[in-house]
C-alpha cells in the first residue's frame, strides 16, 4: 500500500513510523520541519495519561499509546517519555476524576486515590484548599513533544519512508504541492491540524484557537524529576516541574480566541499570566511571585466535541481525514496510527465518535471550563 501523509505531527508523523516499519510505501509531506513551534504538535512537552473520565476507549488508547512511546525510545535511542506520575486535583466527590477510578481499575492501569493533604508528599509547595481527594496516576508523565515528533520522523525515513518539504493542498483524491507536483496513492491521510478545517471547511467541526504558557523560575526545589505533572480540570490548569531546566510550566486550559492556522504566533497576554498567578497562590504559594522566565503562545485544534477526527471523506474514497487533538491529543499519536492502520486498509471499522458526523458541545469528552 502506498500512503501519502500530509502533516507531520502527532497523527501523521506517528501514522508515517507505523506504516513504514510495516512495509508499506509512505510519503510524508510537511511545509516546516516536524516539530515547528507553529504547528499544533511543537514545543517542549505534552501530558501522558490514562485517565478520560468514563471513557475506556480513550483510556485504553493513552495506555497503548505509553507502551508504543516506549517502544519508539527503544528504536531510536532517545529519551522521550519521562515517567513522573500526574496527580488530577478534584475538587467535587463526584468529578470527572471519580469518573475515571472504575475504568482505571477495570483495565488495570495503576492509581491512588488519595487525601488532599497528601499532595505536600508530592510537591515542594502545597495547598490542599477546596480540594475533596487527588487522583494520582504513577505510571503517567511527560513526553517530550518536539523530539518525540522529530524522531518519528526519522524512524519512518529510517524505514524507508519519504518525507516532503512543501505545503499541500487537494487536489482530487492527491495532494498538489506548492512546486506543482500531485502526489497520488492508494491513501492519501490529511493530518495538518489547524489547517484541516481550512482545507476541508464542511466536513471538519475543528476550530482553531490560541492556547498560552508560561515557565517559572521554581528553584531547585522544582528541578526533581519526580515531580509529578498536574491538572486541576475545575480550576482549568495544567503543568510540570521544571523539565530540562526550562521552567515550571503552567498552563491556563481555557480556549483561547480563534487563531488562523497562517497567523503568526502572537505573544501571551498579561491577562493569563494573572490568571495563572492567581492558580499557583491557591494551590503552589511558594510559585506564586516566581520569577517568569518565558512565555509562549501555540496552537490548539478542538473539535466541537474533543473527540478525535478519523473518517475517510464522504466523496473521495482513499481520502482520509486525521486531526482534532483538541489539546489532549499528542499523547495518543502512536496509538491512533496502530489503529487506523487496518482501517486504511478496508480491514477495519473505527468507532463512531471519531466519525464526521454532527457534533454537539454537550458530549463533550472533558468538562468545558468557563475563560477566565
Amino acid at each position: 500500500m502506498h500512503v501519502v501523509i500530509v502533516g507531520a505531527g502527532t497523527f501523521g508523523a506517528s501514522l508515517a513510523w507505523w506504516l513504514a516499519r510495516a512495509g508499506d510505501e509512505v510519503t510524508l509531506v510537511d511545509q516546516f520541519e516536524p516539530g515547528d513551534p507553529r504547528a499544533s504538535s511543537g514545543g517542549e512537552s505534552r501530558l501522558l495519561r490514562s485517565a478520560h473520565g468514563p471513557h475506556a476507549d480513550y483510556t485504553a488508547s493513552a495506555r497503548r499509546a505509553r507502551t508504543l512511546w516506549r517502544e519508539l525510545e527503544a528504536e531510536s535511542g532517545e529519551d522521550l517519555y519521562l515517567e513522573c506520575g500526574l496527580t488530577w486535583f478534584a475538587q467535587r466527590d463526584d468529578a470527572w476524576e471519580a469518573q475515571s477510578v472504575p475504568v482505571l481499575a477495570a483495565q488495570g492501569i495503576p492509581y491512588q486515590r488519595l487525601a488532599p493533604d497528601d499532595g505536600a508528599l508530592l510537591f515542594p509547595s502545597w495547598d490542599p484548599s477546596g480540594l475533596r481527594f487527588l487522583l494520582h496516576e504513577p505510571e503517567a508523565g511527560v513526553v517530550r513533544a518536539q523530539r518525540a515528533v522529530q524522531t518519528l520522523a526519522r524512524r519512518a525515513a529510517a524505514h524507508g519512508a519519504t518525507v516532503v518539504r512543501e505545503r499541500a493542498t487537494p487536489e482530487g483524491p492527491g495532494a498538489r504541492l506548492e512546486d506543482g507536483r500531485v502526489l497520488e496513492g492508494d491513501v492519501v491521510v490529511w493530518a495538518c491540524g489547524p489547517w484541516l478545517p481550512k482545507l476541508f471547511p464542511e466536513h471538519v467541526p475543528v476550530r482553531p484557537v490560541r492556547a498560552e504558557l508560561f515557565f517559572l523560575d521554581g528553584g531547585e526545589a522544582w528541578r526533581d524529576p519526580s515531580i509529578p505533572a498536574f491538572v486541576d480540570l475545575d480550576s482549568a490548569f495544567y503543568g510540570t516541574h521544571d523539565l530540562d531546566g526550562l521552567g515550571v510550566k503552567m498552563a491556563p486550559d481555557f480556549d483561547g480566541p480563534p487563531l488562523d492556522a497562517d497567523a503568526p504566533l502572537p505573544p501571551a497576554g498579561e491577562a493569563r499570566l494573572d490568571v495563572t498567578r492567581k492558580a499557583l497562590e491557591g494551590r503552589f504559594p511558594a510559585l506564586a511571585a516566581a520569577p517568569l522566565l518565558h512565555s509562549k503562545t501555540c496552537r490548539y485544534e478542538p473539535s466541537i466535541d474533543s473527540h478525535f477526527i478519523a473518517a475517510e471523506h464522504p466523496e473521495q474514497r482513499g481520502v482520509w481525514l486525521l486531526g482534532g487533538g483538541s489539546g489532549h491529543g499528542f499523547k495518543h499519536g502512536p496509538a491512533m496510527a496502530e489503529r487506523l492502520a487496518p482501517a486504511l486498509r478496508g480491514e477495519a471499522v473505527l468507532p463512531g465518535h471519531l466519525g464526521l458526523g454532527a457534533r454537539v458541545a454537550s458530549d463533550a469528552l472533558f468538562p468545558i471550563p468557563a475563560d477566565g
